[in-house]
């Protein structure tokens, strides 16, 4: 359970400071439904960038956002759907889009589920502690932007590897951005630095994206709830929802996959990682390119249970595709190839991880034998906007890129993916990974042995999470009344 005790001293702080940056929060309904939010605030929103580091911001953390770059309303869900021509599967393949987030990526949206429960009980004292941000990458960057609009000291930690375009944003929003060794696969040195910091003395939070289920509980409502949206918008008369894929990284956003399984019982919820660190396929290590996806442990908030099938993608196949998606001669051949040229010019909204998710589903779609009635859902976390260096990198390795590649990529990549790499999950295949979780919570973490029974054992644990929406809005709303801002 989310922890939602109030420390009143802690929350007058914290009120304080909100009523001095302007902070109003919104709600889970609003993100939900932002008709729900006042004419005021829209009337604001229409004449700031949707990178401006602005609290009126915070009601652009949504899935609904007018997708502009500056003085957008809200619309319906932003989503893309992949046509065969591209996937090589007769199944309907629906990603929703998330470059039109605040920091281009919807990370911003777990960190908005961490944080807020702990600002509006007064647990988290913004005047006082400093605001941890462990990440692979996007989490860090939405904490960051997050702990600006609070003016409060913030720390951001990731991996050395990551692109260049995460670290230039973050050293001009995070207070301090501190790298820790490795790449995307090196979640465990940075849980490490987090236990140097804890033992440091400071007064500071970690707000751990990978055991806060504030980041499980925010998909589950928001993103779930889109997904729900899109489907009654393109499942038709004859549409079958057949599930959802993703890459789990800290395995918030296949909380999702909860949601809609609750509404569609006979629906799939397939967890996707790197080929090169198959922790969960193969128990295995090892170091990957798919940027924003950790591995090498389960994350505490992952509900495994539920999950259906381990998917492992190559990461060869992520970055060639990359190139595919967005130079001149891989859009020319896809244009050819039959992939309408609207689409083709859309293919910059998959970042590294979409580019995953994407190939996740077509191996779902594939094993399941699905046909054109059949809908698989995934997600986009962000844009090629944030890897444009690797682009660059790629093109100095690698030189000019020909229809020679673009070929051999869209042949070998996309109708070639194949069904290997993956394993359909029995009871206790399922029990397998949960208890790979021992090693790093329980061992190294300090969460007891109790406890990872309790995820396991306890259905109810999950369904009490999910049900504690509704008293984090009503603790919403006080804060907000508590401001005065709202008059």
């Amino acid at each position: 359970m989310i922890d939602l005790t109030v420390m009143e001293d802690r929350l007058e702080r914290a009120v304080a400071r909100a009523r001095e940056r302007d902070i109003i929060i919104p709600t889970f309904a609003q993100q939900k439904d932002p008709s729900l939010v006042s004419t005021a605030v829209k009337e604001e929103l229409s004449k700031l960038g949707l990178w401006d580091i602005t609290p009126r911001n915070l009601f652009r953390i949504t899935w609904k956002n007018e997708p502009v770059a500056k003085g957008g309303g809200y619309g319906g869900v932003n989503y893309i759907e992949f046509p065969s021509s591209l996937t090589g599967t007769e199944a309907r393949i629906i990603a929703l889009v998330g470059k039109w987030f605040p920091t281009g990526a919807h990370k911003v949206g777990a960190a908005f589920g961490c944080l807020v429960p702990r600002l509006v009980t007064g647990q988290f004292d913004p005047t006082t502690q400093k605001a941890v941000w462990p990440s692979t990458g996007n989490y860090c960057r939405g904490g960051a932007y997050d702990s600006t609009l609070l003016a409060c000291e913030s720390i951001a930690i990731l991996p050395e590897g990551m692109s260049k375009e995460r670290f230039d944003w973050l050293a001009s929003v995070a207070g301090e951005t501190i790298k820790t060794p490795g790449s995307e696969s090196n979640v465990k040195e940075i849980f490490d630095k987090c236990w140097e910091l804890r033992k440091s003395g400071e007064d500071l939070m970690i707000f751990n994206q990978f055991d806060e289920f504030g980041n499980y509980l925010w998909h589950y409502e928001i993103t779930g709830h889109a997904m729900e949206e899109v489907l009654k918008q393109e499942l038709g008369a004859r549409g079958v929802y057949r599930g959802v894929a993703l890459t789990t990284g800290s395995a918030g956003t296949i909380g999702c996959g909860d949601y809609m399984k609750q509404l569609f019982p006979a629906s799939k919820v397939v967890a996707s990682e790197a080929l090169q660190c198959p922790t969960l396929l193969e128990n295995g290590f090892g170091a990957h390119r798919i940027e924003g996806i950790g591995d090498k442990h389960v994350p505490w908030i992952h509900n495994v249970k539920n999950t259906d099938m381990i998917v492992a993608i190559d990461d060869n196949a992520v970055v060639n595709l990359s190139r595919l998606f967005n130079e001149p001669a891989g859009r020319k051949y896809l244009a050819e190839q039959g992939v309408p040229e609207e689409l083709v010019g859309q293919l910059d909204l998959l970042g590294f991880s979409g580019i995953a998710n994407v190939l996740s589903s077509i191996k779902m779609a594939k094993y399941y034998e699905m046909g054109p009635d059949d809908v698989v859902l995934t997600v986009l976390t962000d844009s090629m906007e944030l890897y444009g260096s690797r682009l660059k990198e790629m093109h100095e390795e690698y030189g000019q890129y020909s229809e020679v590649d673009a070929a051999a990529h869209y042949a070998r990549y996309l109708l070639g993916e194949s069904t290997d790499n993956l394993q359909e999950l029995t009871y206790e295949d399922r029990r397998r990974v949960h208890n790979l979780k021992y090693y790093t919570w329980v061992e190294q973490q300090g969460k007891s042995y109790e406890e990872i029974q309790e995820l396991w054992y306890e259905d109810e644990f999950w369904t009490n999470v999910q049900g504690q929406i509704p008293e984090m809005d009503a603790l919403i709303e006080e804060f907000n009344a508590k401001t005065g801002l709202l008059k």
